[in-house]
């Protein structure tokens, strides 16, 4: 059986150097989503959308190892897209305005009639609140400057600077939404061993 590791496979996007901001170029992309609004750390929302998503991401990955392909991956890390419509609200701390998208991206070969199909298994056995909420859409990034995070979310700040500075330094501007990837499992992981990358996409 095909084993595959995508984080592997797409290392410049999932392995970036914490020392220093790089420049990727993210193609398209396809990602389990759902979106949401309020304050992640205490908006049911919030972990409502993980927990449809995971199972999801999940009963893809069992139906493609004993689908014909007989592949065999790991289910790729959660990803959010962060945005307000009045940006201030990240810099004034009102969590309470934040707008997020939750995703898991998927690989080439998994479609949207599997989608359909293993949200349909997951309703079945599960039933979570957010399922109806999962969709199936591609997204494409672009050009976008990304640093690895090492340690809480309330320290991101810096590196977030980092990564802005970058950008106007090329001569570009910050375009689309403010993207973090978690690499970390937080419920096992000490939070100044976290590791999350923030990328801001370009132009």
């Amino acid at each position: 059986m095909e084993k595959i590791d995508f984080k592997k496979q797409l290392k410049h996007l999932y392995d970036p150097s914490a020392r220093k901001v790089e420049i990727v170029e993210v193609p398209p992309m396809n990602f389990l989503m759902v979106d949401g609004e309020d304050d992640p750390n205490t908006a049911k929302a919030f972990s409502n959308a993980v927990e449809a998503l995971y199972p999801v991401a999940y009963t893809l990955k069992f139906m493609v190892k004993k689908g014909a392909t007989g592949v065999d991956y790991g289910v790729m890390p959660l990803e959010a897209l962060w945005w307000a419509d009045d940006m201030s609200a990240f810099a004034t701390g009102n969590k309470d305005a934040w707008k997020w998208t939750l995703m898991i991206m998927q690989p080439e070969f998994v479609t949207a009639e599997m989608v359909e199909e293993a949200i349909t298994e997951v309703a079945r056995k599960k039933k979570p609140v957010s399922l109806p909420l999962v969709r199936f859409e591609s997204f494409s990034e672009g050009k976008a400057a990304q640093i690895l995070h090492i340690g809480p979310f309330s320290e991101e700040g810096p590196n977030i600077e980092k990564v802005h500075a970058v950008i106007e330094t090329n001569g570009s501007h910050r375009v689309g939404k403010h993207h973090e990837i978690y690499l970390s499992d937080l419920r096992r992981t000490a939070p100044e061993k976290w590791k999350t990358i923030v990328r801001q996409p370009m132009s």
